[in-house]
């Protein structure tokens, strides 16, 4: 088990960002939308409190993971990829950075401005970055909602070049960034 990414592969540390984050979101997606469909209740408050402990441990967790990424830089893609997907690869990748670390500040705007308490899961509590404003909470909420399909957009085109790579270019691109996963594409495994 490597904790460092190589020239061929992802380490356990990325990874783990990757996939704690990845499940995070899904979860947080799922939450935010049911907790919307919700009449105001108990119910309503609490599955919000558990979507917004998570933005805030995303938001942590994406800045360890940005700090992880400039100490250790990601494999390389492959050598054969056109210039064009290169970009378009590179474009993606730091567009869901800065989505993921957008979406939560603009649900901690949205608390503030709300002059709503916010404790992540019981551990600590989060300062408001806003005062309280309604026309502020209204703007944030809106922010809020374009990033969030604009995750869903980004992902859904992540998730697609990845089982490209891995069904129809047939190289590690994908394998290399899955738990457990044996290298043995095109791409030299270690």
């Amino acid at each position: 088990m490597q904790l460092r990414n190589s020239h061929t592969r992802w380490g356990v540390i990325a990874k783990g960002f990757h996939w704690i984050i990845a499940l995070a979101v899904a979860a947080m997606l799922a939450l935010g939308w049911w907790a919307h469909s919700l009449p105001y209740s108990a119910l309503k408050v609490d599955v919000f409190w558990v979507h917004k402990s998570l933005g805030i441990l995303v938001l942590i967790t994406m800045v360890l993971r940005l700090g992880w990424r400039l100490v250790n830089p990601a494999p390389p893609l492959p050598a054969d990829l056109k210039a064009w997907k290169r970009a378009a690869a590179h474009l993606t990748h730091y567009g869901l950075y800065l989505l993921l670390l957008a979406m939560p500040v603009s649900g901690w705007v949205i608390n503030s401005a709300a002059n709503f308490p916010l404790t992540v899961f019981g551990w600590f509590d989060v300062p408001a970055i806003a005062p309280p404003d309604d026309d502020l909470k209204e703007l944030a909420s809106t922010v809020h909602w374009v990033l969030a399909w604009s995750i869903i957009a980004v992902v859904a085109l992540h998730v697609a070049a990845a089982l490209k790579h891995h069904f129809l270019l047939k190289d590690d691109v994908l394998r290399r960034m899955l738990p457990f996963a044996r290298l043995g594409g095109k791409a030299n495994s270690e």
